[in-house]
């Protein structure tokens, strides 16, 4: 059998799904495991809480999932894997912490919907390199309005912009692999 076809056979029988939702996994622990990082809490101010770590790791996988988007095709279906396996992780989380089935529905869709929206702040300010706005979503998001913490200010803004460059200088095969070789 060719290769075509074995990609045909595979993509029929959903082996290449699995695969690439076995990545998003992979990308979505590197997420997790780059949004625990202490200096997040520590050095810039993030609440050491439930939200706070939420907002954290909205705004990693917010990263990693505008790389993907740069990626064709397999990047925009790897970055759907990983927004679908960080909101089932969100769902098992909050039922683990005793929320009931319709009220983790509700909570879940609310959580994703806030996550659509700093995407959208995020990249867009990433993209046009506007650091101020950067640091105004990351108040508003992040901080949840404390305008007591200037990210701008506090160096957070410089180190994020610092990561969004390592996580665009990967190479795209790395990536789709499910790989952050990020410290």
């Amino acid at each position: 059998m060719n290769k075509k076809a074995q990609a045909w056979l595979g993509n029929l029988l959903g082996w290449g799904q699995r695969r690439q939702a076995n990545n998003a996994e992979k990308l979505y622990a590197e997420a997790v495991r780059l949004a625990r990082n202490p200096a997040f809490f520590d050095r810039y101010g993030v609440a050491d809480d439930v939200d706070g770590r939420f907002d954290a790791l909205s705004l990693i996988v917010a990263l990693v999932m505008r790389k993907l988007k740069t990626l064709d095709d397999d990047g925009k279906a790897l970055s759907q894997q990983l927004f679908d396996s960080m909101f089932a992780d969100m769902d098992l989380s909050l039922r683990e912490m005793g929320a009931g089935d319709i009220g983790v529905s509700k909570r879940v869709r609310a959580m994703a919907e806030a996550f659509m929206g700093r995407l959208e702040s995020y990249v867009d300010a990433i993209d046009n390199n506007d650091k101020k706005s950067f640091s105004a979503a990351l108040n508003r998001n992040l901080f949840r309005g404390n305008e007591t913490i200037d990210p701008l200010a506090n160096g957070l803004v410089d180190y994020l912009f610092a990561l969004v460059k390592e996580i665009d200088n990967l190479p795209a095969e790395q990536v789709l692999v499910g790989m952050l070789d990020i410290k």
